[in-house]
């Protein structure tokens, strides 16, 4: 079993999708494991995209128990064994292995992978990673293995040498993503061109084409003689739910789960590539994101705003929330609606009354309520 280990603050778990995808198309065995989950814990963990059973789940658990009350291993760490140990059982080609949380003290760092890959960093996660950009990218950059080659997605100049600077002293090969051109969105996903030629993915936004030459760096990496023809089969069939999902046929409404200021403000700009003007936003988040760099990017960028929250859900109350931007400076065009499901309900009421597009942003603990709204299943 090969590895591949993807990490990133922005784009991880798209690429690792689509990877996965290309690999798949390519007749590969592939093994999958991302986080967090949307709907069910079973995500997490797939081969050749079925998720893994909750018998093979309770297996585990039922054998491995004691050794984890032993060690006292973290919920994510007893994952990631099992994840580990559902694909050796299976016998995959590859295992597409998507960091948790920074990279050089997560659980997936045990591996020694074929290849490395970091996404575009950005700010999340400051109380555990660091407080600015280049403190998290000394985190990130902890998956750097000795000799092994890492391919380094769009990065803000100083980090994207900084990240070169840490392979160059492990003597693995850095490579530094090809930047896309003729990229054009549509509601049905991304087209762009590369030196390998012209693709298509499902997943819209200029930053997921570069996730896709991301991903497609990867696979030549890993196989040289992969066609073509074959990345681009694996590209169009990528599934990756939460990410600017479209849920409704006739009305221009998404889902995506952008938490931090550099995902929302791609997401902002895709719609308005695509619409040519501003959403309408339903937001909800949890408590530790960067209010005040999120307000930043949501100033002047949205039609109207929707605040909307669950302390059932993981999330801030909505007006806890409220009360938190306002005084961050984000007051026009407000409202506060204490229930998710009403919210959606005023979004789909404002895009049917103004035909301007809608988009549900902040979370993956929302997704079981959007989708449950929208009839969507999984």
């Amino acid at each position: 079993m090969s590895v591949i280990h993807i990490a990133g603050t922005n784009g991880k778990g798209s690429t690792s999708a689509m990877v996965s995808s290309v690999l798949r198309s390519a007749g590969y065995k592939v093994g999958l494991y991302t986080s967090p989950h949307l709907i069910r814990f079973n995500e997490r963990i797939t081969v050749d995209g079925e998720c893994i059973s909750d018998v093979e789940i309770e297996s585990f658990v039922d054998k491995y128990k004691k050794d984890v009350d032993e060690i006292s291993s973290t919920f994510f760490e007893t994952t990631t064994a099992m994840a580990f140990t559902y694909f050796a059982n299976k016998k995959v080609d590859y295992a597409v292995v998507e960091v948790g949380l920074g990279g050089r003290l997560d659980s997936t760092n045990v591996v020694i992978p074929q290849i490395t890959a970091i996404t575009p960093i950005s700010l999340d996660h400051k109380d555990i990673l660091g407080d600015n950009l280049l403190s998290i990218a000394r985190e990130k950059a902890g998956v750097i293995k000795n000799k092994i080659p890492v391919v380094i997605g769009q990065q803000e100049k100083n980090i994207n040498v900084f990240l070169h600077k840490i392979a160059n002293e492990k003597k693995s090969l850095a490579i530094n993503i090809e930047v896309p051109k003729e990229v054009v969105l549509s509601s049905a996903g991304t087209h762009f061109t590369t030196k390998w030629g012209k693709f298509l993915t499902p997943l819209i936004g200029y930053h997921q084409a570069s996730n896709a030459v991301t991903a497609i760096t990867i696979t030549k990496k890993v196989d040289v003689n992969i066609k073509t023809s074959t990345i681009q089969k694996g590209l169009k069939k990528t599934v990756w739910m939460g990410r600017l999902q479209k849920l409704s046929s006739d009305l221009p409404i998404y889902y995506d789960v952008a938490h931090n200021p550099a995902g929302i403000t791609a997401i902002i700009n895709t719609i308005k590539s695509i619409y040519g003007n501003l959403p309408n936003l339903v937001m909800c988040l949890k408590g530790d994101k960067e209010l005040k760099l999120i307000a930043k990017a949501l100033k002047n960028n949205f039609e109207k705003l929707i605040i909307t929250g669950s302390k059932e859900m993981e999330l801030m109350e909505a007006q806890e929330l409220h009360f938190a931007i306002s005084k961050l400076g984000l007051t026009n065009n407000i409202e506060v609606q204490n229930e998710p499901t009403k919210a959606f309900s005023e979004l789909i009421n404002r895009v049917k009354r103004t035909d301007q597009p809608g988009v549900i942003i902040g979370s993956h603990y929302i997704a079981n309520a959007v989708f449950d709204k929208f009839g969507i299943f999984m």
